[in-house]
């Protein structure tokens, strides 16, 4: 399938996979790489050493183009930037802060800038930037969040960006829901929940069992009323942190609160106590698969929506 995602990055899906923190390492984004996609190492809350690392490391297990995702409020975002630059990545995912100083920076070095927008304002300011593409990523997705939903944003900013290829994420997660980004007419799309579901990826089993096991209704939203959203499965720390929101906790309670949090869920296994970031195509989610086999399924899921769209058609 070609689309100008597959054509800008060299790849043969338009599926890029999203930079989940503590969970896109190496092994994980060349799995994604090797399967036809664009992997992505995340880099939030990592040193520039890690970074480093592991980008060398993915060299040596795929020939495939893959990236880094930028936490742009990171206290060492510099250094993480100027890592990566040096190490020559295909391209770069931007996030949490303002992406337009960095573009410049990230072209010197040959590498292509997809930043994450959350509404048309910022998307129009992005392109006119000279980003090569962008994502835009609904509050259905797993982790932090906006206020506009995929539907919305597909609406909203798909018809208003004409130069360089949208990408669309959040609850992105079979090849039904590819399709209909597509017929959107985006160029391709984003997703992290599909792809913490793989062998590859190092989530705890135990934070991939709850998620295989949860329905449409067992996730939550922390901190939305805050600005401070977060999605991630509905356990005993989403509905204390609720309980300090609603109460009127400051910020910085809330936050302490939420220290550690996603390590000891996503990694430790700690289901309850712990974060366990994911969207909210909770049903699609119920087994994990190599990303082979993952990439083979949802291009074949993608493939038969669009055929069957095509009925439609008098």
């Amino acid at each position: 399938m070609q689309t100008k995602l597959t054509q800008l990055l060299g790849i043969k899906h338009p599926v890029i996979q999203g930079g989940m923190a503590w969970c896109s390492d190496a092994v994980l984004a060349a799995g994604v790489s090797n399967a036809g996609g664009a992997g992505i190492i995340g880099t939030g809350g990592r040193t520039a050493e890690w970074v480093r690392d592991e980008i060398r490391k993915a060299k040596t297990l795929t020939d495939k183009p893959f990236g880094c995702n930028v936490m742009l409020m990171a206290p060492n975002v510099a250094e993480v930037v100027e890592t990566i630059c040096a190490e020559k990545v295909a391209f770069v995912t931007l996030g949490a802060g303002n992406p337009v100083p960095h573009i410049p920076t990230f072209h010197a070095a040959g590498i292509k800038v997809i930043p994450v927008v959350p509404n048309v304002k910022l998307a129009q300011r992005i392109e006119a930037a000279g980003a090569d593409a962008m994502v835009v990523e609904g509050m259905e997705a797993g982790g932090h969040i906006g206020k506009q939903t995929t539907m919305s944003l597909m609406e909203n900013v798909l018809p208003n960006v004409k130069s360089i290829p949208v990408l669309v994420a959040g609850s992105i997660s079979d090849g039904r829901a590819i399709a209909a980004a597509l017929l959107m007419g985006a160029e391709g799309v984003q997703m992290g929940s599909r792809f913490l579901m793989s062998t590859e990826c190092p989530a705890h089993p135990r934070a991939k069992a709850a998620i295989a096991a949860a329905t449409d209704t067992d996730s939550a939203a922390t901190g939305y009323s805050r600005n401070l959203g977060v999605r991630c499965l509905e356990n005993a720390f989403t509905k204390k942190y609720t309980e300090l929101e609603v109460s009127g906790a400051p910020n910085e309670e809330l936050m302490r609160f939420a220290t550690g949090t996603n390590r000891a869920g996503i990694i430790e296994g700690d289901i309850e106590n712990g974060e366990v970031m994911v969207g909210q195509a909770l049903n699609v989610l119920n087994e994990v698969l190599p990303c082979q086999q993952i990439m083979d399924k949802l291009m074949e899921e993608c493939q038969a929506a669009l055929k069957r769209a095509t009925s439609f058609i008098d």
